[in-house]
């Protein structure tokens, strides 16, 4: 059974791991200079940014989320943790939160793309460019509230 709780200053070593973990097995279509730029932001902002964690029954983390204003801006599961409904079930506590939730997702990273499919989600909009001006396409998702 996994605990969804908020993360603690502590663990910011953790998070940014499983983002590392995460990204490395699901982001093979960023360039090594473009993964290692993003590294340096998500260093950054997830070293001082509080996030929803997924902890399994020793409450060691397994996958986080950040949630802004409805709009999931965040969500990573460690590669170790896939398949487990970490994602999941981070999704649901994000709907109990947010009934009507929207999210961003790199269009090249097709598992992601199913998983907020299979989640309710549907294609809202396309940007060519992520939030950063990089030429990385992203398909902008929405899942209204009763779905």
């Amino acid at each position: 059974m996994l605990k969804i709780r908020m993360s603690r200053p502590s663990e910011a070593s953790e998070i940014i791991q499983i983002w590392k973990n995460s990204v490395d097995a699901t982001h093979d279509f960023l360039t090594a200079h473009d993964r290692q730029e993003i590294e340096k932001e998500v260093v950054g902002f997830f070293s001082e940014t509080p996030v929803w964690v997924a902890a399994d029954r020793e409450d060691h983390p397994l996958g986080f989320m950040f949630l802004h204003d409805g709009h999931l801006e965040a969500l990573f599961v460690d590669a170790a943790a896939r398949g487990r409904g970490v994602g999941k079930q981070l999704i649901s506590h994000a709907l109990a939160l947010h009934p009507d939730l929207s999210v961003d997702v790199n269009e090249q990273n097709q598992q992601a793309v199913g998983f907020y499919q299979h989640m309710g989600f549907e294609v809202s909009g396309r940007s060519e460019l992520d939030n950063q001006g990089r030429a990385y396409p992203l398909l902008h998702l929405s899942r209204s509230a009763g779905m």
